[in-house]
């Protein structure tokens, strides 16, 4: 198990981005939600808004699925939660998991996230 890493200071996504560091691969996905109330999906999950989000609807767990079309290489993923605005809605765990289809998954990292408050972030790769 992986412990939390708070983004450090001079490593934010957008900057890192702007500078060409990280390349943000996301779109290249097809992301899936277990499920979701109307208005707040997918979509609301991706948009460069803190102020939109994700909330699921119906029985745990509550899953989200990041699927790449062809092998991708990820190496960092940067998360946003904040357990104050979302309380029970916020991950409580991250996992990675790689392999060539749905059903061949194996499990490569977990985060466990006690009451997150900003930027998380959870490297893939050593």
């Amino acid at each position: 198990m992986t412990t939390p890493n708070k983004t450090p200071p001079g490593t934010d996504p957008e900057q890192l981005e702007k500078t060409g560091t990280v390349r943000e691969i996301g779109s290249q996905a097809v992301w899936s939600l277990s499920s979701c109330k109307p208005g707040f999906g997918v979509d609301q999950l991706r948009a460069d808004n803190l102020e939109t989000y994700w909330q699921s609807d119906g029985s745990q767990p509550h899953l989200g699925n990041i699927q790449f079309r062809r092998k991708t290489t990820v190496k960092t993923l940067y998360i946003y939660a904040d357990y104050k605005s979302d309380e029970s809605y916020t991950l409580s765990k991250i996992s990675a998991k790689v392999g060539n289809n749905f059903h061949n998954l194996q499990e490569i990292r977990q985060l466990e996230l006690v009451e997150p408050k900003t930027q998380t972030l959870l490297k893939i790769q050593n």
